[in-house]
Formats: structure tokens, sequence, C-alpha cells
């Protein structure tokens, strides 16, 4: 009995043994090819679109990978190009408008300070004068320390932004490079698709070609109903955010939802980028009427985004809506707004493991049986 425990013991130490080892080679070995990795997702993306034109259009697979890829940059280029457009056109409103506002915005902000500041400024004057010189000298004291500190850490941070442009513009050759290196492995890996497929198969053992399928239908599935389900939820933001600037009667309501609609991939600071500085403008500038409209309009997209994130995703990605809630919360706590990512993937990766009946075949093997 105890050598058949000291067995089990030294298996879970094996099984322990592998997947730390196996994570740590994967997450360095990853550092060094990960353009590679970018393009085996681009590939698998892009796969439906090469197997429909080499299968319907009867074309090499060289070709059909290669027009796939032309027509999907064509999308791309011609949703920018009308996206540039839309922005010159914004610009223009704008370069028009603002200086208008501005000055509307200066108007308000000399009444507000003649009408409020000046006289708080002048009973706090008076009520210093009235105090003793150990008060007066604490207070200055006190105002000089705040000023220092609020002088420091301004100092800090012009610095810290100052070192950072350098970095900024030595990212650019590095992301040109993994650009290029992404594009070119989509197209070999792509393009060999199916040999590679055929060499992975002999490398998995037998016993592990059901799992592994398993897995991979499921997580191609999961991918696909990931960035679904992220499409559909800017898609209900956009249409909503440009229904409500339209009853607002907003000029250039289509670029500024679009803008919302993209940022609203943030998580938690999304739309509101956009909306919390236009409703304090609106409100500081006398737009009381628009300003009580957006925050109509913003809590209306906030509501609607928390209500149905976690039902289109656990529809998308075939996770129940309370374990995808869980995940979503606790990949925040852990990761920040990148675990609203990591959180529900690793969900997704854990539960197609087990349906995979991994973990069970894990635990056979620690107690000693034929899996």
């Amino acid at each position: 009995m105890n050598k058949m425990y000291l067995h089990r013991f030294l298996r879970f130490l094996a099984v322990i043994g592998i997947i730390v080892f196996g994570l740590l080679g994967l997450y360095y070995i990853s550092k060094l090819i990960y353009p590679f990795i970018i393009g085996f997702f681009m590939a698998l993306l892009i796969n439906p679109l090469v197997n429909l034109l080499e299968r319907k259009a009867r074309l090499p697979r060289a070709l059909a990978v290669l027009i796939g890829l032309v027509i999907i940059f064509a999308v791309f280029a011609g949703l920018i190009t009308l996206l540039i457009a839309e922005i010159i056109s914004g610009a223009n409103y704008l370069a028009d408008v603002v200086p208008r506002q501005l000055e509307t915005l200066i108007n308000h902000l000399e009444h507000f300070i003649a009408s409020q500041i000046i006289p708080l400024y002048n009973q706090i004057a008076n009520l210093f004068d009235s105090l003793d010189s150990g008060q007066q000298d604490t207070i200055l004291t006190t105002i000089e320390n705040a000023g220092n500190a609020i002088v420091t850490s301004g100092g800090q941070f012009l610095k810290s932004f100052f070192e950072k442009i350098p970095d900024f513009f030595s990212w650019i050759p590095n992301a040109a490079s993994v650009f290029i290196f992404s594009l070119l492995g989509t197209f070999f890996i792509s393009k060999d698709w199916d040999r590679l497929k055929s060499m992975a198969a002999k490398w998995v053992p037998t016993r592990a070609k059901s799992s592994s399928k398993t897995v991979y239908e499921d997580l191609k599935k999961a991918l696909f109903g990931f960035v679904k389900a992220q499409l559909t939820l800017v898609s209900m933001t956009t249409v909503i955010i440009l229904v409500g600037l339209l009853i607002l009667r907003v000029d250039h309501a289509v670029l500024i939802a679009l803008i919302a609609g993209v940022l609203d991939l943030l998580p938690y600071l999304g739309t509101g980028l956009v909306f919390v500085p236009w409703i304090i403008y609106e409100f500081i500038t006398g737009g009381t009427g628009l300003a009580i409209g957006l925050t109509v309009l913003y809590v209306v997209v906030l509501v609607q985004r928390q209500l149905v994130e976690p039902k289109i995703l656990s529809t998308n990605i075939g996770m129940d809506p309370l374990a995808t809630l869980v995940a979503l919360f606790v990949g925040f706590k852990l990761f920040g707004f990148l675990g609203l990512i990591v959180g529900p993937v690793t969900l997704v990766f854990l539960t197609t493991l087990h349906r995979a009946k991994v973990f069970q075949d894990i635990w056979k093997y620690i107690k000693g049986k034929e899996a």
C-alpha cells in the first residue's frame, strides 16, 4: 500500500514538473517566435476563405492564400480609407467650430472665476489674516509642501514621458519587422496547412490524437466565437451611439460613433473617453440639454454593455454566462484590463481540456490505471 501511494506521489510530481517546465518552455520559446505564432492564428482565421477559393475557384493553394490576403487587406484598407475621409471631414469641421467653442469656454471660465473664485479667495484671505502667526506658518508650510509634491510629480511625469519618446520611435522598426515576418508566416503556414497537419499528426502519439483533435476544434471554435463576440459588442455599441447622436442631432454622428465603438474595445474606459469630457464641456458652456442627452446615452451604452457582454460571450464561445462573468471578474482582478481577455480565454482552454477528458486521463495516470 505504501509503495502504491509512493508511485502515485511520484507520478503526481512528474505531471506537475511536466506542466511547469512545459509552460516555462512555451513562454520563452514564444518570446522568440511570436511573429510566427501571430502568423499561425492569422492563417487559422483566413483558412475558411482560402479553402473556399481553392475548392470553388479551383485555384492553386498558394494563389488562393495570396488572393485571400489581398482581399482581407483590401477590405481593411477600404474601411480605413473611409474612416480617414470621415476624419478629415470632421477635422475641417472642428477647425471651424473649435475656436468659437474655445472662446465660449474661456468666457464661461472668466465669469466663473470672477463670480465664484475671487469672492472665495477674499473670504479665505480674510480668514487667514485672522489667524495667529503660528497657524499662518503651518498653513503656508502645508501649501508649500503640497506645491513641491505637485511640481515633483509633474516633473517626474514629464521626464518619464520624454524618456519614452525614443523608445516609441525605436519600436516602429521592430513593429514593421514583426508585421512582415507575421505576414510571411501567415502565407507559408496557410499554403502548407495540410502538410503541416499531416506532420503534426505523425508527431502526436496515437492515444493523444483524439484528445488533441477535440482540444483543437473547441479552441478554434472558441477563437472565432470570441472574435465574433467582440465584433458584435462593438457593433451594438456603435449602432446605439449612432442612433442616439442622430436623435440628439449632433454633427458628424457617424465619425463620433465609429471612434466611440473602437474605443469600446478598451474595457471600462472605452466610450467614457469620448462622453465624459464632452458632457463636462457641455455643462460648463451652458449646453445643458445636450449634456443631459449625452449622459442618458452614455448610461444606456454602459448598461447594455454590462448586461449583454456575459450573454454574448457565453453564446459565442459556448460557456455558461455565470462562469463567463466569474472569469471576467477574476481575470480583471489578476491582470487588470488585459484579464478581461485572458480570463475568458483561460476558461475556454480549461473547459476544452475537460471536454477532451485530458484531466481524467491525467488522474488515471496518477492513480496508475490505463487511460
